[in-house]
């Protein structure tokens, strides 16, 4: 298992820079594993290819505005990216009555740009109500642990004032577009986003229409849900060689009473089970490894996927087109089988299918 081997070329103007038109007019390439062949269609034809005797599951998490750009006292700007909550605590502030409210001190594992320019102690104002305190390096690549001083009760309510939608770096936008950055608010999302807490979006979901579930439902497919905060381990790329060294950065999932419950007997039942996006399949694949079967848990997800993995809970993947040298490309490769994929993977080169988080996806029947 070499790194090298999960490497391709993509030329530049096939990354997709804006979400299409409308999220179900998406292209849609069709893998059948079974006689090996390849299909185009859209998303708007996930109806038609989906047996009514199936489980969708899907994670609904939701993407926190976790984008901050703030300034130091000297004017520089830097750019921090939340990646998840250390510690919480609550400060009164030292002001006489009545005017005396409750400070928040949050604690945060960031990414800092450029952290060279940042020392503990260093303060970054975002605005008049949020400020960011450098506490110490927590790694060469830009990680920090930092302090989150806010007014208010809420940080969240804060960070939708302050904040902006994460974009991939690979989304890159040279001019400022305040209709993009609206549009992102939107489109960075799936319809069906509940429990915010990530910092990327489940790409797969963001092809879903309230429409296209509605007709699943009306079909006869089961819908269930589970929650995985998306956290930049996901994303980053394989630094060794051999693969089989690499680490994954842990991440929270959730799985609820309900959802367990409709997941085992869809297994007991026969049916087949469709996960959308590779979090699904981590968070339903992690549950049964560590417990035996899918039971309603809170827990954390540090499993890599990689050939030659033997799936034990989920049949069939909707996933978008993933980054070379990825652990994503990996897992998928582990599901359909490497050759495969890559040959899919140019065939959506030849046929200017869009790639990554805004582009176009594939069904891996």
């Amino acid at each position: 298992m070499l790194l090298s081997e999960y490497d391709y070329n993509l030329p530049e103007e096939l990354i997709a820079q804006v979400p299409a038109d409308k999220r179900e007019n998406s292209k849609m390439m069709v893998l059948n594993r079974k006689d090996r062949t390849i299909s185009h269609k859209h998303f708007y034809d996930i109806v038609d290819l989906i047996d009514k005797n199936t489980l969708l599951v899907m994670n609904n998490t939701k993407v926190l505005p976790a984008r901050l750009i703030g300034h130091k006292d000297t004017g520089a700007k830097i750019e921090i990216f939340l990646l998840k909550e250390a510690k919480t605590q609550s400060l009164e502030k030292n002001m006489h009555p009545p005017m005396c409210q409750v400070k928040q001190l949050c604690l945060w594992d960031v990414l800092i740009k450029p952290s060279k320019r940042v020392k503990p102690d260093t303060i970054i104002k975002i605005s008049d109500e949020l400020s960011v305190k450098a506490i110490k390096r927590l790694e060469e690549n830009g990680e920090w642990l930092v302090e989150l001083l806010f007014e208010g009760n809420n940080i969240l309510d804060v960070l939708h004032r302050n904040g902006q939608i994460p974009l991939p770096p690979y989304i890159e936008r040279k001019i400022p577009n305040d209709d993009l950055k609206k549009l992102d608010f939107e489109r960075y999302q799936t319809v069906y986003a509940k429990d915010e807490g990530s910092v990327a979006a489940p790409t797969a979901g963001l092809h879903f229409t309230n429409e296209i579930l509605k007709k699943l439902q009306d079909k006869g497919v089961e819908l269930a849900y589970v929650t995985l905060n998306v956290g930049l381990g996901t994303f980053r790329p394989v630094q060794c060689e051999n693969v089989e060294n690499h680490k994954m950065h842990s991440e929270t999932f959730e799985i609820s009473e309900k959802a367990a419950e409709q997941i085992n007997k869809a297994k007991k039942e026969g049916k087949k089970i469709i996960a959308v996006g590779t979090t699904t399949v981590r968070t339903l694949e992690t549950a049964f490894q560590k417990y035996g079967c899918i039971k309603p848990c809170h827990d954390h997800s540090e499993l890599f996927i990689y050939p030659p993995y033997e799936f034990k809970v989920i049949d069939k993947l909707i996933t978008n087109f993933h980054l070379p040298k990825s652990t994503l490309l990996m897992l998928v490769s582990a599901l359909a089988g490497k050759d495969f994929i890559f040959d899919a993977y140019s065939e959506a080169i030849k046929n200017n299918y869009r790639f990554f988080s805004y582009g176009d996806c594939m069904f891996i029947n």
